[in-house]
């Protein structure tokens, strides 16, 4: 398993990517998943870079964004641009958005449609680019149930489509994450870990919540004292295939909770390597 942080779990701190490279560095993590905002921020500061990352032993793993599906084709295609250069300038080939802004229940049919042509129009940028485009399965969007993601993967029909896994809003849709995995392996490039204690905590990860700097955080978690089996997952999503996963933690005691979950999965992944060895 390749293990990133997040950037934007730093979101409200004063740390430079110099220092969050070498904390990364330091504390059992292989890449660095660069929140879009973050990659824009940095983007006068030529220095910074797929090669200044690499100097770290690190990589780029994604670049989590937000392209604005509800503008113009226009604008779209500028802002896809503009992402895609940053991926070239960090080495990643993934770029990370939204499918939409409503739930697959509420959408209709034209809107839908709409959707739909202005993903395929991105793919067909980026596979020009030789990048993907990863849809995060989440709630309030097209991919917020499994059934509707692997509807929204048949209309696109694009091989630069592909999906975010993150494991707790998969089980938030009321579908479970293992037989989830199992459906929609062929399109998965990368997992989002986070965990919650109850499933009547879930609000705590509305995005009016927790990007705000005095949101709630009742009801986060590290990885493995929540509500979902981490380690039975990692153990089945490590025995189909090469893992690339970043921890989203968006709590308090930053570092101290990713230190302690990315040991964690360091040590679960040595045995399972060691079980598959032996």
């Amino acid at each position: 398993m390749n293990l990133s942080l997040c950037t934007i779990s730093f979101r409200h701190h004063l740390h430079s990517i110099k220092e969050l490279a070498e904390w990364a560095q330091s504390n059992n993590f292989q890449g660095i998943e660069l929140w879009g905002i973050h990659a824009k921020h940095l983007k006068d500061e030529s220095q910074y870079n797929r090669d200044w990352l690499a100097s770290y032993n690190l990589y780029t793993s994604m670049i989590s964004d937000y392209l604005p599906l509800h503008l113009s084709d226009k604008e779209l295609l500028q802002a896809t641009s503009e992402l895609s250069e940053l991926g070239h300038r960090w080495g990643t080939t993934k770029l990370r958005t939204f499918a939409g802004q409503h739930s697959s229940a509420s959408i209709n049919r034209e809107e839908r449609h709409s959707i739909v042509a202005k993903l395929k129009m991105i793919c067909q940028e980026l596979e020009r680019e030789n990048q993907f485009l990863l849809l995060e399965t989440h709630p309030n969007t097209l991919t917020d149930t499994v059934s509707s993601t692997l509807q929204l993967l048949e209309e696109v029909d694009h091989p630069a489509l592909r999906i975010n896994f993150d494991v707790l809003h998969i089980w938030e849709s009321g579908s479970d994450p293992i037989e989830s995995l199992v459906k929609l392996k062929p399109f998965i490039m990368h997992f989002h870990f986070k965990n919650i204690i109850s499933r009547n905590k879930l609000d705590v990860f509305s995005p009016h919540n927790v990007y705000a700097a005095a949101g709630s955080r009742d009801g986060m978690t590290p990885l493995f004292e929540g509500i979902l089996d981490y380690e039975e997952f990692i153990k089945t999503a490590v025995s189909f295939a090469e893992v690339e996963a970043s921890l989203e933690w968006f709590g308090g005691n930053v570092k101290k909770v990713l230190e302690k979950d990315a040991k964690k999965i360091m040590y679960l992944t040595k045995e399972i390597n060691r079980l598959y060895v032996s």
